[in-house]
C-alpha cells in the first residue's frame, strides 16, 4: 500500500527535453527578430515561469532594456512583452518537437509508480498550442499523464500554487502532504512548496545544469560534479525537500518520502 497518492512532473527539463534546450533556442532567436542579443545564460535564468513571464522578466535585464532602447527608441514595456510572446509562440511550438525526447529512465518511473497506485499528473510553463504538438510526441514513447495545466489554462501560473490545485482537483487529491511534485527549476518546486506538496528537484537532466546527455557525458566527472553540484544547491535554495540527478531516480526516493510522512503523522 502506498500512502503517496500522485506524483506531479514539470514537463521540459524533468520528463523530456533533457537539458531543457528547445525553449533556450527559440528565446534567443525570437530577441535577436526584435533586435536584442540574449545570452543562453540569461535566457535561462526565468525559466519555470509561464512564458509571457519569463519575457517580462528578462526585459528587466539591464541589457536587454538598453539593447531595446538602442533598437526601438523607446523602453521596453507591456506592449513590447506581448509583441514578443506572440512570435515567440509559433516559434516555440515549431523547434520543440526536435526536444520532445523522454529523459532516460522517465517511462520507466512512470510505470513503476503507477503500479504503486499513483496517478500521474502534470503542469508545465508551456501554452496548450506548444503542448498540443508535444503530447502525441510523448505518448508514443509510453509517457501519457492523467492530466495536464498549462500556461494560460488559469488566471495565474508559477510560482503560484493555482495549477497544483488544478491538479489536485483534476486527480480527486485532497491532502497535499500525499503529493510529490517534480522539477527542474526553483519556480517549480514554489509551486510545489506552496501547494503543501513534497518538492523533488533534477538537478542533472535540467534547466541549472542545461546540456543534452551526450554533452554533459562528454565533460570530466569533477566538471559534470561541480556542475551537478551547483544545481542541486539552487533547487535546494529554492526550497526543494529532495534533489536527484533526474526522474530515474524517483522510485528509490519514494520510500524514503513515505516514511517521513508517516513519522509526522504519527507525532501529529
Amino acid at each position: 500500500m502506498s500512502y503517496l497518492k500522485a506524483a506531479v512532473f514539470d514537463w521540459a527539463g524533468t520528463i523530456i527535453d533533457f537539458g531543457s534546450r528547445a525553449p533556450m533556442e527559440a528565446f534567443v532567436e525570437v530577441f535577436q527578430r526584435f533586435g536584442v542579443t540574449l545570452t543562453v545564460a540569461e535566457a535561462r535564468g526565468p525559466m519555470g515561469l509561464p512564458k509571457l513571464d519569463h519575457i517580462r522578466a528578462l526585459g528587466e535585464l539591464d541589457s536587454v532594456r538598453s539593447q531595446w532602447r538602442a533598437a526601438k527608441g523607446s523602453d521596453f514595456d507591456e506592449a513590447a512583452a506581448q509583441a514578443i510572446y506572440e512570435v515567440f509562440v509559433p516559434l516555440n511550438a515549431e523547434v520543440v518537437s526536435d526536444f520532445a525526447d523522454l529523459v532516460p529512465g522517465a517511462a520507466q518511473t512512470v510505470s513503476a509508480l503507477r503500479a504503486r497506485g499513483l496517478k500521474i499528473g502534470s503542469t508545465t510553463g508551456y501554452t496548450r498550442d506548444i503542448m498540443e504538438r508535444l503530447l502525441p510526441l510523448a505518448a508514443a514513447q509510453g509517457y501519457a499523464p492523467d492530466n495536464l495545466v498549462c500556461a494560460g489554462d488559469l488566471w495565474t501560473g508559477r510560482p503560484t500554487p493555482a495549477m497544483m490545485w488544478k491538479c489536485f482537483l483534476d486527480l480527486q487529491i485532497d491532502d497535499p502532504a500525499t503529493v510529490v511534485k517534480v522539477d527542474d527549476t526553483g519556480v517549480g518546486i514554489l509551486e510545489g512548496k506552496r501547494a503543501g506538496a513534497w518538492t523533488v528537484g533534477v538537478s542533472l537532466s535540467g534547466n541549472e545544469v542545461g546540456l543534452s546527455p551526450e554533452d554533459l557525458a562528454a565533460l570530466p566527472d569533477r566538471e559534470r560534479a561541480t556542475l551537478n553540484t551547483r544545481a542541486r544547491e539552487k533547487l535546494l535554495d529554492a526550497g526543494a525537500d529532495f534533489v536527484i540527478d533526474s526522474v530515474a531516480d524517483l522510485p528509490a526516493l519514494l520510500p524514503e518520502i513515505e516514511s517521513v510522512l508517516l513519522r509526522r503523522r504519527a507525532v501529529a
